[in-house]
């Protein structure tokens, strides 16, 4: 076989080592056979053992990036799976398939390439308008307090010379300020450079991040890394807290010293970016569990912008709900003004666990599920997977309390009158369309437009 094969027992000892497996580890039969595994790979804590794992759990490791070993001080980089050996409902072994994947660096690479074309322009004039980016805090929508005091924050910050942590809950906009911030700076007419950490494997990042030099591995050319790429602008290092505990410590070094080594060399290269770190989890929760180093938090945390979740800023839902119903009905090109009450309601209430970029989508979905004459969004229009939500037993009160609140029961008068003229002339005064829009029955719409004098000044059927 061309893959390499590793076979264990259920005691963790080697049974079957095949010649590919030499090949990709530098490693012979003989001194891999008949050993424990751990004593084998010399890190000695059979806790460590991914076969005992498998061994352990009967759950497969399907294609998982790693660097099994170093020949002639070049890291070994395979793409892996480990699979569990079960007879009579016994766990006996686990074996591993590994291939050595080298085409994965050569995509990556050109693709860093192309980026850095586009990023990178050849004028200063072009690179005002082609710096990478697409947001400004004018892009930043909302209106509470909360928000408005990170908005100075990060303005403060944009001014000085200094790295940045982020944090935040997945979708809360981190990248969007980290642009921002960078636009707002001296740095603007430079390149911001963007790489999401958890987005690449372990194996390829040291080298995306610090670039090689031919021959430091197999195939490896003369590569700048993203340091580099960034220029006198910014980096931004998102999901920091996916970066392997070796690259952190060595991302200190380039913290303190400000220069690196690409990989396969002695030599320095001087860096002159700032820094933005971002992570979608309580730091201090990640140095208890060992996935930060303690000493890397403090030196990224000088300065750092807290940004609270969606659930948090109530008045800010509302500026944005308002905000995406504009946008996607453009982009769309639906007649959309804006929300029935109870949909209102159920969306005020809704915890939004993906934040803003789960809001943009679910209006985004109300907005291609409505018809081309709706100018209100309801209930009926909302993604089955918030209709499941809201008939969970845990939000039955919730979405019993915003059925009952009738949007023309809970108006006052001029707004009230103003909302049914509205919806009855988006659906051609049909009040049987108009009052299923409403939540109301035809009976109780038709007695408003009497109350509140209601006129149909054009042709319809009422």
């Amino acid at each position: 076989m061309n893959e390499g094969i590793v076979l264990s027992d259920s005691e963790g000892k080697v049974l079957l080592y095949n010649k590919a497996q030499e090949k990709l580890e530098g490693m012979k039969q003989e001194e891999m056979v008949g050993k424990y595994l751990w004593d084998a790979y010399k890190y000695y804590d059979p806790k460590l053992s991914e076969h005992q794992r498998v061994l352990q759990t009967r759950k497969p490791i399907i294609s998982r990036y790693g660097v099994h070993s170093c020949i002639a001080n070049i890291t070994q980089p395979v793409k892996y799976s480990s699979y569990p050996i079960i007879k009579d409902n016994q766990a006996l072994a686990v074996f591993s398939i590994s291939i050595n994947d080298f085409h994965l660096k050569h995509l990556l690479d050109e693709t860093i390439e192309v980026k850095r074309n586009i990023i990178i322009p050849s004028t200063f004039e072009k690179r005002v308008l082609h710096n990478g980016t697409t947001y400004t805090f004018d892009n930043i929508k909302g209106k509470s307090p909360a928000l408005k005091k990170i908005i100075r924050e990060a303005q403060n910050i944009a001014t000085h010379q200094t790295d940045v942590l982020i944090v935040g809950e997945t979708g809360t906009g981190k990248e969007l300020f980290a642009q921002s911030i960078h636009n707002y700076s001296k740095r603007a007419s430079s390149p911001f450079v963007a790489i999401n950490c958890a987005a690449i494997p372990e194996n390829l990042l040291e080298s995306t991040l610090f670039g090689t030099v031919k021959g430091a591995f197999t195939g490896a050319t003369n590569q700048m890394g993203l340091f580099e790429h960034a220029q006198d602008g910014t980096l931004f290092l998102d999901e920091i807290n996916s970066m392997p505990l070796m690259l952190q410590s060595k991302l200190i070094r380039v913290l303190e010293e400000r220069e690196i080594r690409r990989l396969g060399t002695n030599s320095v290269t001087p860096i002159h970016c700032k820094i933005i770190s971002a992570s979608n989890e309580d730091p201090k929760k990640l140095i208890e569990n060992q996935k930060l180093r303690s000493d890397l938090y403090y030196r990224i945390a000088r300065t750092s912008l807290l940004i609270p979740p969606l659930r948090d800023r109530v008045e800010d839902l509302e500026v944005l709900i308002d905000y995406f119903i504009l946008t996607s009905s453009r982009k769309l090109n639906k007649q959309i003004k804006s929300l029935t009450r109870e949909l209102q309601q159920i969306l005020l209430h809704y915890r939004w666990p993906g934040n803003i970029r789960e809001l943009a989508h679910v209006i985004d979905n109300l907005v291609i599920n409505a018809d081309s004459d709706d100018v209100l969004l309801d209930t009926e229009h909302l993604p089955m997977y918030l209709k499941d939500f809201f008939q969970s037993l845990e939000n039955q009160e919730i979405y019993q309390k915003t059925k009952s609140t009738r949007p023309i029961k809970s108006a006052i008068n001029p707004a009230q009158k103003r909302l049914i003229q509205q919806t009855l002339e988006s659906v051609n005064w049909s009040v049987t369309k108009a009052a299923k829009i409403l939540g109301t029955t035809r009976q109780n719409l038709q007695y408003h437009i009497r109350k509140l004098g209601i006129k149909n000044h054009g042709e319809g059927d009422q």
